[in-house]
């Protein structure tokens, strides 16, 4: 962003905003009057169409009771497959490769399950040390269910700086030894992106499966899975996607494994035809829907529906675009009118490399954030001293940016934050 005499007044905000060709979606969002909400990496907030979406499913149990599987305007029994159609241009996926099903946890299980095939020398699993610690407690879990020691058979790649992953030591560490890979497409805390289309390129150079955790990513930046021919992928909705609390995920399984009987296999992973035949033989569908397991969720996966509109008619790209140039610009101000309180910002600074949140980092904060909160602005604390910041396209604006940044000020300025303990809450 250019820098001019009136960058860092809120009249240049307010002119950004008029020309965001994004704005008129924020009126789409219930926003709580006098707040900020920067916590979207965390929970998306609520949408009038993804409420109205509830409560047309609603409706439809209301009238059709159990004939709603199959009729009304949404047929539950076809409802995951619909959505992952409508679902796979964010993924950079066909439509047939994409399904919204279970929950991040259960579908890495499922995915690790179908492809972790440990055979002679090649017995490891590559992950790396930053990684959610959900992702990490799968993949013990599955070395165990094959009789391996974690301790031995995972192996993290190391971060040379406590925030980031450079791509070479994860290249590096593809041994001969290593039959699957597991890597966030961006990083939790940091907001680092990692070339996938490279990660997965080098992997299949060496004969490795590989997969990425997208929880991060989805809804934030464009991904291309297919053309990067990446094995399979798994996120959930709930975060930049506005899914809701606890929705359901999706899932992501390249055109060349279709056909491959799920590693869980469950009444769901059946082909639909076939479903109700009641066989004790797994038919399994010859798309992703294969690597369903049980019921959908279909209260939970209502949300959904109307939140894939509002992607559909903003556009990723468009959402991307917007997106850096509210980091960036929240990075400018923090860097001007907070030098001399010793915040540090540790996500990448390139556009290429920043996904879509801020990561900065302070002794204090804790309290800080618990400043902010009293200050009406939803921040996101990550023991023991970051604090993630999300201005999300959909529904913050330029202008929001530069009202949290001043309020930040003050609370440093007038030392506010000292009123509150330097500890996390139970939920952070």
């Amino acid at each position: 962003m250019q820098e001019h005499d009136n960058v860092y007044t809120k009249a240049y905000a307010i002119q950004l905003d008029q020309h965001d060709n994004l704005a008129h979606f924020r009126k789409e969002f219930y926003i709580k009057e006098n707040s900020i909400y920067l916590d979207g990496n965390s929970l998306g907030l609520l949408s009038k169409r993804a409420e109205k979406s509830v409560l047309n499913l609603l409706e439809s149990w209301k009238q059709l009771g159990i004939d709603g599987w199959t009729q009304g305007e949404n047929p539950w029994f076809y409802l995951s497959e619909e959505l992952g159609q409508k679902m796979a241009p964010l993924v950079g996926g066909k439509s047939e490769e994409v399904i919204v099903t279970g929950s991040t946890t259960v579908n890495l299980h499922q995915l690790v399950s179908t492809f972790y095939q440990p055979q002679g020398n090649k017995t490891k699993i590559l992950a790396d040390d930053l990684n959610f610690p959900s992702d990490i407690y799968a993949l013990q879990s599955q070395l165990l269910l094959k009789g391996f020691d974690p301790e031995e058979h995972l192996i993290q790649v190391k971060s040379r700086d406590g925030h980031t992953l450079l791509e070479d030591d994860i290249i590096e560490a593809m041994t001969e030894e290593i039959a699957l890979i597991l890597l966030p497409g961006v990083l939790y805390r940091s907001g680092q992106i990692l070339d996938m289309k490279r990660l997965t390129t080098e992997a299949h150079k060496r004969g490795i499966v590989i997969g990425f955790d997208l929880c991060h990513s989805i809804g934030s930046i464009p991904h291309q899975l297919s053309d990067w021919e990446a094995d399979f992928a798994f996120w959930c909705n709930y975060k930049h996607l506005n899914g809701g609390p606890g929705g359901v995920g999706g899932l992501y399984v390249n055109q060349k494994h279709l056909g491959q009987k799920p590693g869980l296999a469950g009444w769901f992973s059946s082909r639909k035809d076939k479903q109700f035949d009641m066989e004790h033989t797994l038919t399994p569908a010859e798309d992703a829907g294969a690597f369903q397991i049980g019921t959908p969720h279909v209260l939970s996966v209502a949300p959904i529906i109307g939140s894939l509109e509002i992607f559909a008619e903003a556009g990723i790209k468009n959402i991307r675009r917007k997106s850096l140039q509210l980091t960036q610009y929240m990075m400018d101000l923090i860097q001007h009118e907070l030098r001399v309180f010793e915040f540090t910002i540790q996500n990448p600074l390139e556009d290429e490399k920043r996904g879509g949140h801020l990561y900065i980092e302070h002794k204090e904060a804790a309290r800080i954030c618990k400043a902010l909160k009293a200050e009406g602005i939803v921040p996101d604390f990550r023991n023991p001293n970051g604090i993630r910041l999300a201005p999300v396209a959909l529904y913050n604006t330029f202008e929001e940016v530069w009202n949290s940044v001043q309020i930040l000020k003050t609370i440093m300025v007038e030392e506010r934050y000292m009123q509150f303990k330097n500890e996390r809450e139970v939920v952070a």
